[in-house]
């Protein structure tokens, strides 16, 4: 189940990347069309499934065998990338777009089985380290598939290495998908509700009461908020804040994805196993304090005209301030969202499970396309990236009383 979450995250960050590479360099100008509106629409597209089908995802996951319908979306996976194959080839925009929709639509489908089937096949204590691993996989899943898709799509022979890689990644991952043991279908005997906006409130309703688990879905939603704020500008921050090239950029990502790996796994040897909230508040007052110190650092930087390599970024007075404070800050991030997967599996009615993980998604994908919209309103009054990320910093203190509440009810 790790090597199939493993492949699917890469894949999905490998298309889209190279899509937005290829608009960028490419197909704007071939088009005609503004590249900077086809992007922002390019995200838009692949997140639009969460919204309208994470209801109707939940419910058949919940109502039928999961390792059956893991193996029926990886093998759609494969056609859907044979089709994404020659769209690429032929430099067909919006056919690439169209097969975007799907593989969001493909996401959509898989997320509730990704998590629901682990309390299924782990014992409780088991959990944390479990999450930890899957948490750390997808964030390095998405570094390695954003490089390797901006790296290659320009490359001379781009298209047929892209091509070739998200074909054989999803044939390595419906390969994977065959070795998940059976897990059960909890409710055989639900009746699916065939009405998005209804069947979508009525889980939202269902959560709601069951405060445990409604906040580790709300903290793990702001953790994707902040996690995409701080993504999405890092090209920003490096180049107009630090005075970086495009190797700057990428070496903020690859902490940041490093970061979030190491915090994700340490997290069950500092729970020692244990289902427990107490390390989410400190966590949290953590990411805070990391982000204060990435400010500090990032103000005192050196920045002039030409822009900055890595060698000579690294010989910058503050520029270990700076990549110390961004990995604390991916660490803490690890620290805090990991607790909440286990404290949601754990919590939530096991007939309940992927519902409960669709509403996440549903959360989730809007807390990432409302940072988008937070960082737009922020750069349109003239706000840096760097006074974002300390707003981002100031906020995140509120969360901490909600959040604390999570120590004292894990034992409930």
């Amino acid at each position: 189940m790790f090597l199939t979450q493993f492949f699917g995250a890469f894949n999905d960050n490998l298309f889209k990347n190279a899509l937005v590479i290829l608009i960028t360099f490419k197909l704007a100008e071939a088009y005609k069309v503004n590249g900077q509106i086809l992007i922002t629409l390019v995200a838009g597209v692949f997140i639009l499934p969460f919204f309208l089908l994470s209801a109707f995802a939940g419910q058949i996951a919940d109502k039928y065998e999961k390792s059956t319908l893991v193996h029926i979306i990886k093998f759609a996976e494969i056609l859907l990338m044979i089709m994404t194959a020659i769209a690429f080839n032929t430099m067909s925009l919006w056919w690439l777009i169209i097969l975007l929709f799907f593989m969001g639509v493909h996401s959509t489908f898989f997320g509730p089985l990704k998590f629901s089937i682990l309390p299924q096949h782990l014992h409780e204590d088991e959990l944390v380290a479990g999450n930890g691993l899957v948490s750390a996989g997808t964030f390095i899943a998405i570094l390695t598939g954003t490089l390797c898709g901006g790296l290659l799509i320009l490359h001379r022979l781009g298209r047929i290495y892209i091509s070739a890689g998200i074909i054989g990644v999803a044939i390595a991952g419906f390969t994977a998908s065959l070795f998940i043991p059976k897990a059960s279908a909890p409710t055989p005997d639900m009746r699916i509700d065939w009405n998005v906006p209804h069947a979508t409130w009525s889980m939202l309703a269902y959560i709601i009461p069951n405060k445990p688990v409604f906040r580790s879905l709300l903290g793990i939603s702001w953790f994707w908020f902040l996690g995409a704020v701080f993504l999405a500008q890092c090209p920003t921050f490096a180049k107009d804040i630090i005075g970086g090239n495009e190797e700057v950029s990428t070496l903020f990502i690859v902490i940041f994805a490093v970061g979030v790996g190491v915090g994700s796994t340490f997290c069950n040897k500092l729970l020692s196993g244990r289902i427990s909230g107490k390390s989410v508040p400190f966590a949290c007052l953590g990411m805070s304090i990391s982000t204060f110190m990435l400010y500090a650092f990032s103000t005192a930087a050196d920045v002039h005209n030409a822009l900055w390599s890595i060698a000579d970024f690294l010989k910058l007075c503050a520029s270990w301030g700076i990549v110390v404070s961004l990995f604390l800050l991916a660490v803490f991030g690890g620290l805090f969202s990991v607790p909440m997967y286990a404290i949601m599996q754990a919590k939530s009615n096991s007939e309940h499970m992927a519902r409960s993980v669709a509403c996440l998604n549903i959360m989730d994908s809007f807390g990432m396309v409302f940072s988008a919209v937070f960082t737009a309103v922020m750069l349109v009054f003239h706000v840096s990236i760097i006074n974002i990320f300390l707003i981002i910093g100031i906020v995140n203190l509120f969360f901490t009383p909600l959040l604390s509440r999570l120590a004292k009810e894990d034992n409930k």
